[in-house]
């Protein structure tokens, strides 16, 4: 494969994970570069399709939702029965849980891994790209951190993805499944939950709020914008150079936690003054005190760089915080 928009045209694809953020995210690129999509949810009995409803309006729409759980082996083989390319994104994700419940976020993260590697191997996929993150590396001991860099697991969270990305790979080594490790650094925009800090910020500032509290201010970040990142996972996905490697995805640039919510502050034309929340803290030993990417893998495999910069992007989710405002609760600490 190459990197051609027009190379996904009437490919059968999977995306799991696909009502999330960055899933529905892919999920709509895939559909715009004429994929046909087979999006594996994590079953809900009241039937929402989320950020996906969009796409059930027209009866020909190339998305086809299959609700299931990558925990489910029978379940994740007959979601990839037929598809050639697999993106893995299903993930339990947010670190503040993870101290609450680490064995949830082994049986999904890394059992959930192992069964859609084992199902890809069944089915004979052409390409899985698993879904691994900026996390793993924990405070960075170098910068700009590149994929050589140690991993670190910093919280149970991260712990669970480094088993997770090490099962994926596992499977390249030993039985020669096409795996590409993607490995995201900090990807924000529309559709983030409150749990993540900048639609916390937003949702706080577009409430009204004149005092926003916040966690430890002086952590670094490097983020991306979320349709950066989609199309990185996609480029990826097309480079034979990138099979059984671990890619980084980020912009090569860090800002900190204080900054970006001065920054925010100003994106949503607001006056509020910034302070430290106790509640959202880390425990001290499991804070990342700074990540930076280096992503010259990334482009050097694909060509991939990201398009949007931070202040355009922080615009953007800003707005769509703001239209959304019904989704989040600014006075209450997500998990």
């Amino acid at each position: 494969m190459n990197t051609a928009e027009t190379t996904w045209a009437s490919r059968r694809v999977l995306v799991t994970g696909a009502e999330g953020f960055i899933g529905s995210t892919l999920v709509d690129l895939l559909v715009e570069r004429g994929a046909r999509v087979r999006a594996l949810v994590h079953y809900k009995p009241y039937g929402t399709k989320g950020h996906l409803a969009h796409h059930l309006a027209d009866a020909d729409a190339p998305v086809e939702i299959v609700a299931g759980d990558v925990r489910d082996p029978g379940r994740v083989r007959e979601a990839v029965a037929g598809c050639e390319v697999v993106f893995h994104l299903a993930a339990l994700i947010g670190i503040p849980y993870s101290y609450a419940s680490p064995g949830a976020y082994v049986q999904t993260n890394v059992t959930g891994t192992e069964n859609v590697a084992e199902a890809c191997r069944e089915h004979g996929v052409r390409r899985l790209v698993h879904t691994s993150t900026s996390e793993v590396y924990g405070s960075a001991l170098s910068v700009p951190i590149s994929e050589a860099h140690p991993l670190q697991p910093q919280s149970p969270y991260s712990a669970s993805k480094i088993g997770a990305d090490m099962t994926a790979l596992s499977h390249w080594h030993a039985f020669g499944l096409p795996v590409t490790v993607v490995r995201p650094f900090n990807t924000y925009g529309p559709r983030q939950s409150a749990r993540a800090v900048i639609p916390s910020i937003l949702a706080q500032l577009h409430s009204g709020a004149r005092e926003i509290r916040l966690g430890s201010l002086e952590p670094t970040r490097d983020f991306t914008y979320v349709t950066d990142t989609a199309a990185g996972f996609l480029a990826l996905a097309g480079s034979e150079g990138a099979v059984g490697q671990v890619v980084n995805l980020g912009t090569g640039r860090e800002i900190s936690i204080g900054q970006l919510a001065r920054e925010l502050v100003s994106a949503a034309g607001a006056e509020a003054r910034i302070v430290t929340d106790a509640e959202r803290m880390r425990p001290a030993a499991s804070e990342v005190a700074r990540l930076l990417s280096d992503n010259s893998r990334a482009r050097e495999l694909s060509g991939w760089a990201p398009a949007v910069s931070l202040r355009e992007g922080l615009a953007r989710t800003s707005a769509w915080v703001a239209e959304h405002l019904h989704l989040f609760a600014p006075s209450r600490y997500e998990v």
